[in-house]
């Protein structure tokens, strides 16, 4: 991590630039719209279940790539004009400790689902991880970056499902997560970025995007935003669960049936499979209904099940896939 020139053919201009901030604020607004919805959801208060509904989940993984992708490009901009070590770890270890406090607050928010390997888990360890990368041909890190993005589909191990190592990203199991961004593929986005960020580096001092400056105030708040993302990042969520809470105070919401909360657990560890929505709905409703028949419905609300009653859950929802798997 020594103080070493940047690679790049020509020098990026010294000024920070506003239209990186711009773009990560944009990010920052896609990301408002996704976790409202999903809070709206997980409160009962939309009928669709924004975790597992693919064009939602396709959403989350765009914002997810455009946060990596332009830590990539910060990267190559902050080392310009070398390694700022100081600044780099004190950044990297206000990260890091962002991501252990996300991780605290979600297990015992949420402890079935709480967060051990997300997007700010995933910003700490690719920017040390790409750090060699600075110093490669560029040839090189695009081929690294296309081996990132494909690595997940040709390693398989039995050991990489275990939750310990389910964080590099080879798991093949349904991981209960709320937010879940693994090493591989998604450093193949940082390596992105870098790839970026050096290609236009010899062009961008000429380019009027190197000193456009936000003018109006939706753009000055966007920038503003992108440029203290990690705070944006840590606060709006809180906001927006106690502006929902209070809103349920204010106005309670309808009641939720008994199935319900069963049905989105059900369909969300579903989703993670080969199978569509609409065979996951199929199958988790026939889940349902078998166990009632076999009076196993009760016990199961309420995690009483012996180890023969899971034997047997199993077994009805091994005989559900059947006709819920589309023909």
């Amino acid at each position: 991590m020594s103080a070493v020139p940047s690679p790049a053919a020509t020098p990026l201009p010294r000024l920070r630039l506003e239209v990186v901030d711009l773009a990560r604020g944009l990010a920052l607004l896609a990301m408002f719209v996704f976790h409202f919805a999903y809070d709206l959801s997980y409160f009962g208060l939309i009928e669709t279940d924004v975790p597992s509904e693919p064009g939602w989940r396709a959403f989350a993984r765009l914002i997810a790539g455009s946060f990596l992708t332009l830590v990539g490009i910060s990267l190559v901009l902050a080392t310009r004009n070398g390694l700022n070590r100081p600044a780099f770890l004190k950044r990297l270890a206000m990260v890091a400790a962002a991501a252990a406090l996300v991780t605290l607050a979600t297990f015992f928010a949420m402890p079935r689902s709480f967060i051990f390997f997300g997007i700010l888990h995933h910003v700490a360890l690719g920017s040390v991880l790409a750090l060699p990368f600075l110093r490669l041909p560029i040839v090189a890190v695009a081929g690294a970056a296309v081996v990132a993005f494909a690595l997940p589909f040709v390693v398989s191990h039995p050991l990489l499902d275990e939750r310990a190592l389910a964080w590099l990203g080879f798991s093949h199991a349904p991981i209960a997560t709320a937010d879940f961004v693994p090493v591989f593929p998604w450093f193949g986005c940082v390596l992105s970025g870098l790839v970026l960020a050096r290609l236009a580096g010899p062009r961008l001092a000429g380019m009027r995007l190197a000193s456009w400056r936000a003018s109006g105030w939706p753009a000055r708040i966007l920038v503003w935003g992108g440029r203290h993302s990690l705070l944006v990042y840590l606060v709006h969520q809180p906001v927006f669960i106690g502006t929902l809470m209070l809103a349920l105070q204010m106005m309670p919401a309808a009641p939720v049936s008994e199935e319900r909360p069963f049905m989105l657990s059900c369909q969300r560890s579903c989703a993670e499979g080969p199978l569509g929505a609409d065979a996951c709905e199929r199958l988790c409703a026939c889940t349902v209904d078998s166990l009632k028949a076999e009076s196993l419905w009760r016990q199961t609300l309420t995690d009483t099940l012996d180890q023969a009653q899971r034997d047997r859950v199993a077994a009805l929802a091994q005989a559900c896939l059947r006709p819920a798997a589309p023909r």
